[in-house]
């Protein structure tokens, strides 16, 4: 019986991607692990890879597809001995086309009767474990009447294929479960401001160029409105003497100098936040619903302005990292990000992000907190300025001005306050990182 090929999640947060390139064409056959095509999510392009062998027998969604929904066919697999002409008598058929923002209704292409929506590529046992299974294997796993969750995957990054169902027996499995109510869908968030239309005849007759939003920045607008409008944020501000850092980054770098090494400013920034979140170890935490998440290493999340958009790539065990080795990695990881070839791995994850835009000129700024996380650490410019010395005279010194947007859910004033003074001292001691 053919199989659909479902649009899939590429990352935790996809809803709908772009089917920017078929690798195949119908009438190639494709095993488990080969790539089919590539897909645009919000972040990236991205392999999709195969899960089951067969035959490319249709494909239901061209090149270019703009607002393909996760789970939607996209293909349609035809197995040993089977036929275009076995297409037809099939369930499966062709999605319905999404609605274009610049362009009309278009009518869904001809594939047969209506049928039930397909399962969804992953789906959760009772604790709460996601099971990764092809929809030939949930078929054949149904009709024999096998527990997924007691079979393990021998297909890319472990999905449950054809081959695992097929060689295991409804013994070596405990009954599956009655299938759970489907979950309420969850409420749509008001509206924050004046309607399209609103908009629209308010600037009736002035010159404007409408833009659409692209996936990007339809899900930095959500995420964001959503985080500012959820999260308790309260703010704490320090001025750092610079003057110490500058001097022992020159040092550095005049050695490092032969080995084509360059350290920036941020990447002490970036040291000194992950050294902090060890020594302040309360706070190197994240909001998980109804509980915290507390950390062990420290994955410090650094915010990347790419066209269109940013990033926040997370630095993984920085506090056990070198320098020069944080600055490689930085540079590797903005490098990939402005390209958007970042894997979600890459840019998912952390407790603390930082955003820079000293370099931009900025001498300060409140970032908004990126759930999970439980801050963000905003850096403006270094600036020189009058200063009281420890001796009671008035001198000179380059002053950075930081501001830490907290989670006071996560963390109360006074912790936070520790936070911030540890991150002080490390960048006003800069010697103190590498101890």
């Amino acid at each position: 019986m053919p199989t659909e090929i479902l649009m899939p999640a590429l990352s935790p947060t996809m809803e709908e991607g772009t089917l920017a390139k078929w690798l195949v064409k119908e009438g190639d056959a494709v095993s488990s692990g080969d790539l089919l095509a590539e897909i645009e999510t919000d972040k990236a392009t991205m392999e999709f890879e195969a899960v089951d062998e067969g035959i490319i027998g249709k494909i239901l969604v061209p090149d270019g597809s703009e607002g393909v929904k996760v789970n939607t066919a996209i293909a349609v697999l035809l197995e040993e001995g089977e036929s275009a002409d076995d297409i037809a008598a099939s369930p499966a058929k062709a999605p319905e086309a999404a609605p274009a923002a610049d362009a009309g209704d278009k009518a869904a292409p001809a594939g047969g009767s209506a049928a039930p929506a397909p399962a969804p590529a992953a789906s959760q046992t009772s604790d709460g474990t996601r099971i990764f299974a092809s929809p030939l294997a949930r078929r054949i796993a149904a009709q024999k009447g096998l527990d997924l969750s007691q079979i393990g995957g021998s297909g890319p990054h472990g999905h449950i294929v054809k081959a695992d169902v097929e060689g295991a027996s409804p013994s070596a499995t405990k009954p599956a479960p009655a299938a759970a109510p489907a979950a309420a869908a969850p409420a749509v968030a008001p509206a924050s401001g004046p309607s399209t239309d609103m908009v629209a005849r308010m600037y009736e007759g002035r010159e404007y160029e409408e833009i659409a939003l692209d996936g990007m920045r339809k899900t930095i607008a959500a995420r964001l409105t959503e985080a500012k409008q959820s999260i308790p944020h309260f703010y704490l501000r320090r001025d750092i003497k610079l003057d110490a850092l500058l001097k022992f980054r020159s040092q550095l770098n005049k050695q490092l100098e032969s080995r084509g090494t360059k350290l920036s400013v941020n990447d002490f920034i970036i040291k000194a936040m992950a050294n902090a979140l060890q020594q302040v170890p309360e706070c190197n935490a994240v909001w998980a619903g109804d509980r915290v998440f507390q950390l062990k290493p420290s994955d410090v999340a650094v915010a990347v302005a790419i066209e269109g958009g940013l990033f926040t790539p997370v630095l993984k065990d920085a506090d056990m990292k070198s320098l020069s080795a944080l600055s490689a990695e930085m540079k590797d990881l903005a490098a990939r990000a402005r390209d958007r070839k970042l894997a979600p791995h890459e840019y998912q994850g952390g407790s603390f992000a930082i955003s820079n835009l000293g370099m931009f000129g900025i001498d300060n700024f409140d970032a908004i907190v990126n759930p999970p996380h439980a801050g963000i650490l905003a850096v403006g410019t270094g600036v020189k300025k009058p200063v009281v010395g420890e001796d009671g005279e008035l001198t000179v010194a380059t002053v950075m001005s930081v501001t830490m947007s907290v989670d006071h859910r996560v963390i109360d004033g006074a912790l936070g306050a520790q936070l911030l003074q540890a991150i002080v001292d490390n960048l006003e001691n800069p010697m103190m990182m590498l101890a």
